[in-house]
C-alpha cells in the first residue's frame, strides 16, 4: 500500500480529487457563466487587485499551516500561536492595502483598482478569523471533513457571485462573491471543527523556526507564479490583462486539478517517511510516475484544444485568451516533473534547498523580463515564463539528488520518460492529423479529445510493454482499478 494510517494515499488522493474538482467544477461553471455576463476589462480590474492582495499576504504569511502539520506533537499551545499569528499578519497586511491602493492603481493604470482592492481587502481579514483548527483536517487526513468545509464555502461564494453578476453586470459582484465567501468561511470553520482558539505566543518560537524559511519560500512562489501577470498589468491594457489572467486560471485546470489533490495528500505522507530514506524513495518515484502520467497528457491536451474550447464555452469575445492557453498550459509539465521533489526537500527539512530553486527562476525571468522584454507584449511574456520553467527542471532534479542521496538520476528519468513520449505521440498526431477539420466546432473538440487520448494510452502501453511491464505508476494504476472493479462486482 502507498501509505496507510486511516486512509491509503489512493484512498485520501480520491477523496481530495473529489473535493478538488467539485470546487473546481463550480469555478468553472461560475466562470463560464461570468464571461458571458461580463467584459475582458472586468475580470482585469479583480485580476490586477488580486495581485496586490496576494502579494501583501504572502509579504507577511509566516506559514504557520505547514509548521502545525510538521510537528507531530503539535499541542493546544501551537494552534493558538499559529492563529495569533495568522491574525497578527492579516491585519497588518489589510491596514497595508487599504494605504497602498492608490499606488497600485497607479502602477497599473487603472484608477478603478484602487477602491477595488480596499473593499477586498478585507477578505484578508476574514481569514485570519477563520478558526485554525480546520488545519487539523488536513494533517490527520480527514479529508470528508475537510471536503464539506471547501464545498459549502466555495458554494456560498458561487451563489451569491452569480447573483450579484446578473443584477449589476459589473466587476462588482466578484468582489461581493469574495467577500461572501470569506464570510461564509469563517462561520463554517467553527460550526465544523469544535477548536476554539485563543490569543497567545506561547510557543512562537517553535513556530518561527519553520516558519522564517517557509515566509521566504512563500514570496519565492508568490513571484514565481505572478510576477509574469504583474508585467502584464503593467504593460498591457486592462482588457488583455483580463484575457491573460483568465487564460492563466484555464491553464492550470486539466493538470492542477490532478497534481493539487495527489500533493495535498503526499506531504503529510511523505513527512511520515521522512526516516525512512528506503520508503520515501519509493513514495517518491511512484507519486512522481503518477503525476507524469496524468498531468502531462492533459497539460499538452489542453493547448491543443484551446481554440475549440474557448469557441465553444467563452464566445468569440475571449479569442484572445487562445494564444495565451495555448503557451501557459505548457508550463504545467514542468509542474508535473518537479512537484513531488519539492515537497520531498520540504519534509527533509532541506526549506533552504527548495527556496533557492524557486529564487533562482524569479531571478532569472525577472532579469530578462526587465532588459531583454521589457514593455514586451503578454504572450511573450508567456513564451518567457515557459522557457524559465523548462530550464528549472534541472536544478530542482539536482537538488533533490543532493537531498536524498540514495536516489538515482536515471530512476527520476525512467519516471517520468514514457509520459513525455506519449505526450510527444499525441502533440504529433493532432497536430499533423487533425489540423484542417471542416466539421461543427462540438464534434471537433470530440474527435481531438478522443484520438488524443487513444493516441496517448497506446503510446505508453507499448512503451511499457517493451520495458518489460516494470513495477511504477502504470502497474500501480491497473492494480487500483482491478481492485475498484472487484469491488463492485461484491457489492453486485
Amino acid at each position: 500500500m502507498f501509505f496507510s494510517r486511516r486512509f491509503s494515499v489512493f484512498g485520501g488522493t480520491a477523496i481530495t480529487v473529489a473535493m478538488r474538482w467539485t470546487d473546481r467544477l463550480i469555478g468553472l461553471v461560475s466562470t463560464l457563466i461570468l464571461a458571458r455576463l461580463l467584459m475582458p476589462e472586468d475580470f482585469g480590474i479583480i485580476a490586477m487587485a488580486s495581485l496586490a492582495i496576494a502579494f501583501a499576504d504572502v509579504l507577511l504569511d509566516l506559514g504557520v499551516n505547514v509548521a502545525l502539520i510538521q510537528n507531530r506533537d503539535a499541542t493546544q499551545a501551537h494552534y493558538n500561536t499559529a492563529w495569533t499569528l495568522r491574525l497578527a499578519q492579516t491585519s497588518i497586511a489589510t491596514l497595508a492595502l487599504l494605504m497602498a491602493a492608490p499606488w497600485a492603481a497607479a502602477y497599473f493604470g487603472d484608477p478603478r483598482v484602487a477602491p477595488v482592492l480596499q473593499v477586498l481587502a478585507f477578505t484578508l481579514l476574514l481569514s485570519g478569523f477563520e478558526n485554525i483548527g480546520i488545519v487539523a483536517f488536513h494533517k490527520h487526513m480527514q479529508f470528508g471533513a475537510e471536503f464539506r468545509f471547501l464545498f459549502l464555502r466555495r458554494i456560498t461564494g458561487f451563489l451569491v457571485t452569480i447573483t450579484a453578476a446578473w443584477l449589476l453586470r459589473s466587476y462588482w459582484a466578484l468582489v461581493i462573491g469574495a467577500l461572501s465567501g470569506r464570510v461564509a468561511g469563517v462561520g463554517l470553520s467553527y460550526w465544523l471543527h469544535p477548536m476554539r482558539p485563543r490569543l497567545s505566543i506561547e510557543k512562537f518560537g517553535e513556530i518561527f523556526a519553520v516558519s522564517q524559511w517557509m515566509l521566504v519560500r512563500s514570496i519565492g512562489a508568490y513571484l514565481h507564479n505572478n510576477l509574469h501577470k504583474m508585467l502584464v498589468g503593467r504593460w498591457t491594457s486592462t482588457a488583455t490583462m483580463g484575457a491573460y489572467s483568465l487564460a492563466d486560471e484555464i491553464s492550470m485546470m486539466p493538470s492542477g486539478e490532478l497534481l493539487a489533490p495527489l500533493n495535498r495528500v503526499l506531504f503529510p505522507a511523505f513527512a511520515d517517511a521522512r526516516d525512512n530514506p528506503g520508503e520515501l524513495k519509493r513514495l517518491f518515484l511512484l507519486a512522481q510516475g503518477v503525476q507524469t502520467l496524468v498531468a502531462m497528457p492533459a497539460a499538452a491536451g489542453l493547448a491543443l484544444v484551446a481554440d475549440e474550447l474557448v469557441r465553444l464555452m467563452l464566445g468569440d469575445k475571449w479569442l484572445a485568451v487562445v494564444p495565451f492557453i495555448q503557451v501557459l498550459a505548457l508550463v504545467n509539465i514542468a509542474g508535473s516533473i518537479t512537484t513531488s521533489g519539492g515537497y520531498v526537500l520540504l519534509v527533509l527539512g532541506r526549506i533552504r534547498d527548495s527556496v533557492l530553486n524557486l529564487w533562482f527562476q524569479v531571478a532569472l525571468f525577472a532579469t530578462l523580463a526587465l532588459t531583454l522584454f521589457s514593455g514586451s507584449e503578454a504572450l511573450q511574456i508567456a513564451w518567457l515564463r515557459l522557457y524559465i520553467g523548462v530550464g528549472g527542471i534541472g536544478l530542482a532534479i539536482w537538488l533533490l539528488l543532493r537531498a536524498l542521496p540514495i536516489l538515482r538520476l536515471r530512476e527520476v528519468v525512467r519516471s517520468t520518460v514514457r509520459p513525455l513520449l506519449g505526450t510527444g505521440g499525441m502533440i504529433a498526431v493532432l497536430t499533423y492529423a487533425l489540423s484542417n477539420l471542416e466539421m461543427p466546432l462540438l464534434l471537433v473538440l470530440a474527435i481531438k479529445v478522443l484520438l488524443g487520448a487513444a493516441t496517448y494510452v497506446a503510446v505508453v502501453a507499448v512503451l511499457w510493454w517493451i520495458a518489460g511491464r516494470p513495477q511504477g505508476a502504470e502497474t500501480y494504476l491497473l492494480e487500483k482499478a482491478g481492485a475498484m472493479r472487484a469491488q463492485r462486482r461484491d457489492e453486485h
